[in-house]
């Protein structure tokens, strides 16, 4: 037993204990980890896990430069360096945010609501009301973005059926809005590929790396934590597997390990007050406009980037959230009169 596992079980908490065996057990496994170091209080804790177990020392430990990062995320990489005596590998984007939304476009609202619009604007779909076997009629190779448009997939057997999962009725009026409101600015999630999913890629290939490790939490919600159902995942082929040391805990285990372990995190949380610390100012983010006051406050030039790079999306997401208001208003007048 490693010294490690022993001391996380004088916490009693079950989720940090099992983590730490499951943990000792994954890396025994494999020859060349790479861990992904974000700098985010998640991260912290799995980089804290990962050198309490990697006693021989064989994980490599990389951050990607997004073009948009805080200046208090780059001073923590090198407090963490210091603190484990480890080397971050510093890695650039294969495309920054700020060339990325200028060539693809803004992403707006979550990364699979931008993919469905860039997919229309992609062939010139003019926001239209109709039945979907028209518009598939009309656009016939744009079938699951349409699909996504009309809350609704077509079957050979059972013809229109109605699907509520990961379709635009998920996102309250947003198809009313946005037919009354087409989007004048290109919107993509492209933006996350190429400044975060294929520098990864890239570096696995370069090491030749067995396995990814990274913090994703399944309490975080969201679509990239639903596309897991384990905190471990086996690559289908020889390629990389994929480990995720914090999947199982929640926010109140969270806490208890940075309690027990005496995590610090990174100014951004203990002095600007945010509550993550993911690409400035994203759009993605639905306490965005707290955040950038926050950001206009500690770090004044990175706010005037983020407004500069994502200022249509800003404006769009503003005029959405109205238009949810004003409906919302109508609908209650509806029902009381």
């Amino acid at each position: 037993m490693s010294k490690a596992f022993a001391s996380s079980l004088d916490t009693k908490n079950f989720a940090i204990i099992d983590g730490y065996a499951k943990a000792v057990s994954v890396l025994s496994r494999f020859h060349t980890p790479l861990c992904s170091i974000s700098g985010g209080s998640d991260s912290d804790i799995v980089l804290d896990v990962i050198q309490n177990v990697d006693e021989k020392k064989k994980v490599r430990y990389f951050w990607i430069d997004t073009g948009l990062e805080y200046r208090a995320t780059k001073e923590h990489l090198n407090d963490l360096e210091k603190k484990y005596g480890i080397e971050i590998e510093r890695i650039k984007a294969c495309k920054p945010i700020p060339i990325c939304c200028k060539e693809y476009g803004q992403p707006f609202l979550s990364k699979y609501v931008s993919e469905q619009i860039m997919r229309l604007q992609m062939h010139e779909f003019q926001w239209e009301d109709k039945p979907l076997p028209e518009l598939l009629e009309k656009y016939p190779n744009c079938k699951i973005a349409l699909q996504w448009w009309c809350n609704a997939y077509y079957s050979p057997e059972n013809g229109v059926v109605k699907m509520s999962r990961f379709s635009i009725g998920r996102n309250r009026w947003l198809k009313e809005f946005m037919m009354a409101n087409p989007p004048d600015f290109k919107i993509s999630n492209k933006c996350c590929e190429y400044a975060k999913k294929k520098p990864a890629k890239l570096l696995i290939q370069k090491y030749d790396a067995d396995l990814e490790i990274i913090g994703v939490r399944k309490a975080e919600g969201g679509i990239r934590s639903a596309s897991y159902k384990t905190c471990f995942s086996e690559s289908k082929s020889k390629g990389c597997n994929s480990y995720r040391p914090v999947f199982w805990y929640t926010d109140s285990d969270k806490k208890a390990y940075e309690e027990f372990y005496g995590i610090q995190h990174s100014r951004c949380y203990t002095e600007y007050g945010l509550k993550r610390t993911g690409c400035v100012g994203c759009p993605y983010n639905p306490r965005v406009t707290e955040e950038l006051e926050i950001i206009r406050k500690h770090e004044p030039k990175l706010y005037t980037a983020a407004q500069n790079i994502f200022g249509d999306s800003y404006a769009y997401t503003r005029k959405y959230r109205a238009f949810q208001k004003m409906m919302k208003k109508k609908t209650k007048e509806n029902t009381n009169a």
